[in-house]
């Protein structure tokens, strides 16, 4: 027992240490944590998952599997869907089954499997995961369309590969299990098992949709009642066929996605939490399962394998989905090269590892070194090309971080003037076409509709944009705005307009739910307000060796304060209530300051202090 645990605590120390440095360092997750697991495994032999959790291991491996793929299933909504154009239907139709028949092809011919083996894996390597997919393509900026197919064939191909995985494996086993059965006597069977597995995983679905919005579940019970229906309903379906679990929770997923439970939305961040837990635990377990003879097989046969799987499965795949279509060759050619891999192909691969072993095909225990090798290639040949690639074929997309201003107002407009002639990507966004004439007349970028609309999402392209500012006159607003895309954004990345409030003032917004109050003092909308209509203006401060924050304040009007700082590489840093950022040579400082007295002014105000008591001049 004491050493499970410890075996436990050493999982979740490995995950979500890799999970960690990933982000500090921006590193691909999945590597840091293959290279995680396979040291404390293999090479140092901290733990063995076979040993330290026996007959165990595979339950729990697959009940991870599962709520990974319900959680994939909750993001195919096809409403989104609708919007990302034909090529996606194309490649997530004609796609699928070009690529299962390639991939399979190339497994048998190439790397040597045995057929059921290269069939089972041939529909695993149409998966191209979204964890890995989604990173990449923000890292890179690629341009909208190009961008979007890749995302949603991810989304897509998540669960479709899984259920290809799952048909390939449960036609061979009926077909060990009943050798010379004809095609007749194992296809209906597996055909209605499915029907009812997504049958069983729908009505649970359709459960959940009617009960969450009437309040038969408190809030508080909601994640685990969910988390609690999909393993039932994962259990329940395996025990009328092997495997059939997985197509169930597959379709309660989807089915929820579709369904408008608006309840749903509160759980995100928790689930999403969930997600992160079981992919970090399962892959150090399975990288820590790996044995030194199941690479041995890896020989010159997989290397060719995968070049076959870079250089002709994924590019033919692209050309045949997308002929006749619409889309550049040049786009065409970029989608045919970046298909990384991620944790769900290594998942599946390790659950039915152990499955194919069990029917007695040998090959199945190079599948789980297989499938790790695969994922390594793809990531790190796309990873480090991605930008190179997009470059030479002309679809990179603005790489400076992009400013999104929710709020047309004379203050915001000014702002948006300044970032605009700065080179930064920036976008006025706006419910009213009234507020929006001033944008219109500088110039400036704007969006009309209401950011907070789910339409927003199809019609505006968020990707550019790293930082945020809610600047309307409603602080409640601005509030919302900032809570709502804190996780989308980051919440270090959402700012707003808004008297910064104690955390003893019970009518104040909680902190919790506010973005970052702009400026050092903490201005509220009528502060600024206010300052605006008195004249106060923009202005722009370069810093070098010579002139640096010091010397900028002191060439500022009297009561100048600090708003941003603009890096070389085009990053924001905002002065807020709570922190300012450290100022660099190079920096570019904006900052919200009285109109600068003029050289007659400032000649009456020195004659103002030597006449003591004469007549006062007039004002400016």
């Amino acid at each position: 027992m004491e050493e499970q645990a410890i075996v436990i605590a050493l999982v979740g120390i490995l995950g979500i240490g890799s999970q960690w440095i990933a982000w500090r360092t921006g590193w691909p997750a999945i590597v840091l944590m293959l290279a995680a697991g396979f040291l404390a495994g293999p090479v140092f032999g901290l733990f063995d998952p076979e040993h330290a959790f026996g007959e165990l291991l595979e339950p729990m491996v697959a009940v991870g599997v599962a709520l990974i793929l319900f959680e994939g299933g909750l993001s195919l909504d096809f409403r989104e869907l609708r919007h990302s154009g034909q090529a996606v239907w194309r490649l997530a139709t004609v796609g699928v089954v070009v690529g299962w028949f390639l991939g399979a092809l190339a497994a048998h011919e190439i790397a040597g499997l045995v057929w059921p083996v290269a069939v089972l894996f041939g529909g695993i390597l149409v998966v191209t995961g979204p964890t890995v997919v989604i990173p990449l393509l923000r890292q890179s900026a690629v341009q909208q369309r190009p961008a979007t197919i890749l995302k949603w064939e991810a989304i897509v191909n998540d669960p479709t590969g899984a259920l290809c995985a799952v048909i390939a494996y449960e036609y061979f086993r009926k077909v060990a299990e009943s050798p010379g059965a004809s095609l007749i006597e194992v296809v209906p069977p597996l055909i209605i098992a499915a029907v009812l597995a997504g049958l069983i995983g729908y009505v649970a679905a359709v459960i959940i949709a009617w009960s969450f919005p009437r309040g038969a579940v408190p809030e508080y019970l909601k994640v685990p009642v969910l988390l609690t229906a999909v393993i039932a309903v994962f259990v329940v379906s395996n025990m009328i066929e092997h495997e059939a679990g997985l197509v169930a929770v597959t379709v309660m997923g989807i089915a929820l996605a579709n369904m408008n439970v608006s309840s749903l939305r509160s759980i995100h961040p928790f689930k999403e939490n969930i997600a992160i837990l079981l992919v970090s635990g399962i892959f150090i377990v399975l990288s820590a399962s790996l044995k030194w003879e199941d690479l041995s097989y890896l020989n010159w046969r997989f290397g060719a394998f995968l070049v076959a799987l870079l250089f002709l499965v994924r590019p033919l795949t692209i050309i045949i989905s997308l002929l006749g279509s619409s889309i550049p060759w040049n786009e065409r050619l970029f989608l045919a090269w970046i298909a990384p891999r991620g944790i769900v192909l290594v998942a599946i691969s390790g659950l039915f590892a152990l499955r194919l072993a069990e029917l007695g095909f040998g090959d199945g225990n190079v599948l789980i070194g297989l499938s790790f090798a695969v994922v390594v290639t793809t990531i790190v040949a796309h990873g480090f090309t991605i930008d190179l690639v997009a470059r030479l074929l002309k679809v990179k997309g603005q790489t400076r971080p992009g400013l999104l201003i929710v709020g047309s107002t004379p203050w915001t407009v000014a702002l948006a003037e300044q970032m605009r002639d700065l080179k930064t990507p920036v976008t006025v966004v706006d419910s009213s076409w009234q507020r929006l004439a001033l944008a219109r007349r500088k110039g400036v970028s704007y969006y009309h509709g209401e950011i907070l609309n789910e339409a927003t999402e199809h019609n505006l392209d968020l990707s550019p944009f790293q930082t945020l500012v809610a600047a309307t006159d409603n602080e409640a607003y601005n509030t919302l705005v900032c809570n709502e895309f804190a996780h989308e954004v980051g919440r270090d990345s959402v700012y707003q307009l808004g008297e910064a409030g104690d955390e003893d003032d019970r009518h104040a917004l909680p902190e919790a739910l506010r973005g970052r109050a702009l400026f050092e003092s903490g201005w509220g909308v009528t502060e600024v307000s206010e300052r605006q209509q008195q004249g106060w203006v923009f202005r722009k401060t370069k810093l070098s060796e010579e002139f640096d924050f010091e010397a900028a304040q002191a060439k500022l009007p009297d009561g100048a304060h600090m708003l941003l700082l603009l890096r070389d590489n085009g990053r924001m840093r905002f002065f807020t209530h709570a922190a300012r950022p450290e100022p660099r040579a190079g920096d570019v400082i904006i900052s919200f300051s009285p109109q600068a007295r003029t050289a007659e002014d400032t000649a009456a105000k020195k004659a103002q202090k030597k006449e003591k008591g004469g007549p006062k001049p007039e004002p400016a």
